[in-house]
């Protein structure tokens, strides 16, 4: 007669790689993301607020590149978070991130840069998983 040992049973599965862990772990990650949603709200309430000193990296004017960073900030992020279209919603994310990195804080220490570094890892990691069963997309793929 063969007893399993319920604790080991319970961290076999929780350590392996079956879908629905990883699944689930990529519905996490989408739904850490949805903390952009704070970055893009105060600069969508202040829309206005020191908009002539608004970096332009791309020149098309400082309203546009704020209303892309708004854009993507909110509307691309809301998308991740439902997992919608969430390939095509990361690219405005990951493109914002680099050139806050690479521009925006080009000369500083890495403290400033670290938390954009944080979110561009997050957004490649789904850019290269996609967003898992547990989204739109993957409901949408099933159907």
């Amino acid at each position: 007669m063969s007893t399993t040992n319920p604790t080991k049973s319970v961290f076999r599965n929780l350590l392996s790689a079956q879908s629905w862990s990883l699944d689930l772990g990529i519905l996490i990650l989408r739904l850490c993301c949805a903390l952009m949603i704070l970055h893009g709200w105060g600069k969508l309430t202040e829309f206005s607020d020191g908009i002539a000193d608004w970096p332009d990296p791309f020149h098309v004017g400082p309203v546009v590149s704020k209303g892309l960073t708004v854009f993507a900030e909110i509307f691309c992020t809301i998308l991740v978070v439902l997992g919608l279209f969430t390939r095509l919603a990361l690219i405005p994310l990951i493109v914002c991130m680099v050139v806050i990195i690479f521009v925006i804080h080009a000369g500083e220490p890495f403290g400033e840069k670290e938390l954009g570094v944080h979110y561009l890892l997050a957004y490649l990691t789904l850019l290269f998983t996609g967003p898992g069963k547990y989204s739109l997309d993957g409901v949408m793929r099933k159907g």
